[in-house]
């Protein structure tokens, strides 16, 4: 292609491929997009030339200019264009060339940026389509000096622009897939970094723990909303993680939000995220949860502590996959999966007025009810051993547990479940004896537990 013979050298149809050769290179072999564009460009300049030319691209219904030479940077911000605006913004909106046959005369030519050739006599801007959309617009002056006609440049912009468009969307695409993967590379490691509690995987073989299973296996592939429900520290989370590794999402994000660990004025920042300005701290734009959760599945633990105005906000978004940032204006669209969980009397709430009704029925469409720790019956030793297991290994110390003492754990009614077991086992393997832990020592490692027997031998009891 570049070594074309020198008798066509004066050939139009020969500088057309040159040109659309020259170009196609520069744009599919760099890395940075804008300086690719611009040479291509200038290419356009020195092989056909065609001046001023200039590539808007269209976000939220406006077209900025995205790359573009013989530009200041102040004609640069004012060259922008809404749909239907102009030549250029009428170019978007037909999705079809348009050619100003004499731009001195015609006041579709607005020329905001004040950057007229004074040897130009036409303009031509081009629609960008990739898959039928617009992405932008491809613009050039025509003057005397031009080496092709009107038809042949719009033939050559036309297909210019077709390149163009694909490597800007591609471009696109690629930013936003990098940004969401460090926004997700980020809120995991906040996770990690704040976890307190990490309960493994489920473990049970208490009848009641098997029904759970049950409907977990029966639900999970599927993508019904689902509402957890069970006293604090029950592993609710631990059952919406289950959910998600079994369904068919398990590749995309898995998302948390403590909607009790949020304020009320934060809440809606957090789960719709926000956009630059919108409140005071807001010095940059955020995604919220639900994008960040996009493809996969959001855990809404505590839900029945959000506010009002979150809870209309949540029904539209299970009803219509859709929602704004704060501050913002852009209706953005959503795949998510909802499991949400609480400890609270979501019907009693409905009856106080205090959670809408028809979020509930949302919301409750799939219950799964997690026993407390104390209706577990065996599955008490069995958690026992696993997390003491694990505790030894984090602090490299070993210990034994005597059958009466295990005993007395699995007395105890653990008001706080499988969260407080946790934390108790930790604290037995850090103060406990490596000669084995009696029942006596046992006692004095559960103060709470030593405590309930005291009030319950005496006469007259205990006052809390």
């Amino acid at each position: 292609m570049v070594a074309l013979d020198a008798r066509c050298s004066d050939c139009l149809t020969a500088k057309e491929l040159l040109t659309l050769y020259e170009t196609a290179m520069l744009v599919s072999n760099s890395q940075d997009l804008v300086s690719s564009l611009e040479k291509a460009l200038l290419v356009l300049k020195s092989q056909l030339h065609l001046e001023k030319c200039t590539i808007h691209t269209l976000n939220d219904g406006v077209l900025s200019i995205y790359a573009c030479i013989d530009h200041s940077k102040h004609q640069k911000e004012l060259g922008s264009y809404k749909l239907g605006e102009g030549v250029t913004g009428f170019a978007a909106e037909s999705k079809e060339p348009v050619v100003i046959e004499n731009l001195h005369n015609d006041m579709m030519f607005l020329n905001k940026s004040g950057n007229r050739d004074k040897n130009a006599i036409s303009y031509v801007a081009v629609p960008m389509l990739a898959d039928k959309e617009v992405v932008g617009v491809l613009g050039a002056h025509i003057t005397k000096s031009t080496a092709i006609d009107f038809e042949s440049t719009i033939r050559a912009l036309t297909i210019m622009s077709s390149i163009f468009a694909q490597s800007i969307r591609s471009h696109n695409i690629n930013v936003q897939e990098k940004e969401r993967l460090k926004e997700l590379k980020l809120y995991y490691k906040m996770e990690w970094d704040s976890k307190v509690h990490n309960f493994g995987d489920i473990i049970g073989e208490s009848p009641k723990m098997k029904s759970v299973f049950n409907v977990v296996e029966r639900i999970a592939g599927s993508n019904v909303t689902v509402l957890v429900r069970g006293e604090t520290g029950t592993g609710k989370e631990l059952v919406a993680a289950a959910i998600h590794k079994r369904s068919k999402r398990c590749e995309e994000p898995f998302v948390k939000l403590n909607c009790a660990a949020i304020t009320d004025t934060l809440i809606e920042s957090e789960l719709f995220g926000h956009e630059k300005g919108a409140f005071t701290d807001a010095k940059e734009a955020r995604k919220g949860r639900f994008e960040l959760a996009d493809g996969g599945t959001l855990f809404l633990d505590e839900i029945g502590d959000i506010s009002a105005s979150a809870q209309v906000k949540l029904l539209r978004v299970l009803q219509e996959r859709e929602f704004e940032r704060v501050g913002g204006s852009k209706t953005i669209k959503v795949n998510v999966r909802l499991v949400a969980a609480t400890n609270r009397n979501l019907e009693e709430m409905v009856k106080a007025g205090t959670f809408r009704e028809d979020l509930y029925y949302r919301l409750n469409v799939i219950p799964i009810d997690l026993p407390p720790l104390r209706e577990r019956g065996d599955d008490i030793k069995q958690l026992v051993n696993f997390f003491l297991e694990k505790s030894m290994k984090n602090h490299k110390k070993s210990i034994l547990i005597t059958d009466e003492a295990m005993d007395i754990l699995a007395e105890y009614s653990w008001p706080g479940n499988v969260r407080e077991l946790e934390n108790t086992i930790e604290r037995i393997v850090l103060m406990g004896s490596e000669d084995g832990i009696s029942a006596d020592e046992m006692l004095l490692l559960l103060p709470a537990f030593n405590r309930r027997l005291v009030c319950k031998n005496s006469k007259g009891g205990c006052n809390d």
